[in-house]
């Protein structure tokens, strides 16, 4: 029997288990209360409250506007909705780089006040010692390397990264780095393939993949992305699971047509 159907609450305990036996770990994004219900229902491992709330919630064109007390409330919204993923919620860019001591009451407000699981951080060395004082506090945390959204001012392209030898052996040191700091998992996002095998096959923890290969412990996608709610968002890694966007509009549609011709509300449907 698989781990993943065995067991009531996923921990993080839980999906180093799913490592050591070979078996994946599925993990989608939720913000809101009713989809994380569904998606918790249908039997994720894992629900990143995403700051990709800020392009698909919000209208941003990056995630870097989004606040800490917005994701407070899209936490608080998801970990209502879930009884059995493990919830991990993204720390927003500006509340944990550069200063540990923010990054900590940052982590801490998050945990108390969303009742979540875990922190998600991007980057490496740079915010090892806010990865650190978080985890100091018995508070999980979850890295991401590789494509990191919140550094896209840097990039200035949303390329796929670590092509170079230089940058690969950066991000592998950077990922062996988190894991000796205790990181219990490592988001790595749009790398080749063969660099995601290669971390996945040298680090004991999780390493979850979007676009990064196969060769990793698991898959995470933005929900919006994969159920065809966002349409404008196309890149190789993306599998459209579903066309949500035309059934919507379809159904919205429909209502306009039948309050329009008077079909709606028909006599069933008055008091």
């Amino acid at each position: 029997m698989s781990v993943h159907k065995a067991i009531r609450k996923v921990t993080t305990h839980v999906l180093s288990e799913m490592k050591l036996r070979g078996e994946k770990i599925s993990m989608l994004t939720a913000y809101d209360y009713s989809m994380a219900k569904l998606v918790d229902q249908a039997g994720i491992d894992v629900i990143l409250v995403g700051d990709s709330a800020s392009n698909v919630m919000a209208g941003n064109q990056t995630t870097l506007p989004i606040t800490l007390d917005q994701m407070i409330y899209h936490g608080k919204s998801v970990t209502k909705g879930v009884s059995r993923a493990l919830v991990v919620v993204d720390m927003p860019f500006g509340t944990y780089q550069g200063n540990s001591l923010e990054a900590i009451q940052s982590a801490i407000r998050i945990m108390k006040e969303t009742h979540a699981d875990a922190v998600k951080m991007e980057g490496g060395k740079e915010v090892i010692e806010s990865v650190s004082r978080i985890l100091s506090a018995g508070i999980p945390v979850m890295g991401h390397l590789g494509l990191m959204p919140q550094s896209i001012h840097k990039y200035g392209t949303y390329v796929v990264r670590a092509k170079e030898e230089e940058e690969a052996k950066k991000l592998i040191s950077d990922a062996k780095l988190l894991e000796e700091a205790g990181c219990f998992a490592i988001v790595l996002e749009k790398i080749p393939a063969t660099l995601g095998e290669k971390v996945a096959n040298e680090l004991k923890i999780p390493i979850i993949g979007i676009g990064a290969g196969g060769d990793v412990d698991g898959q995470v996608l933005v929900l919006h992305d994969m159920l065809g709610l966002n349409q404008e968002f196309s890149p190789r890694f993306l599998r459209r699971y579903h066309n949500l966007a035309a059934e919507i509009t379809g159904a919205v549609g429909t209502y306009i047509n039948n309050v329009k011709s008077g079909d709606f509300p028909n006599e069933k449907e008055q008091y």
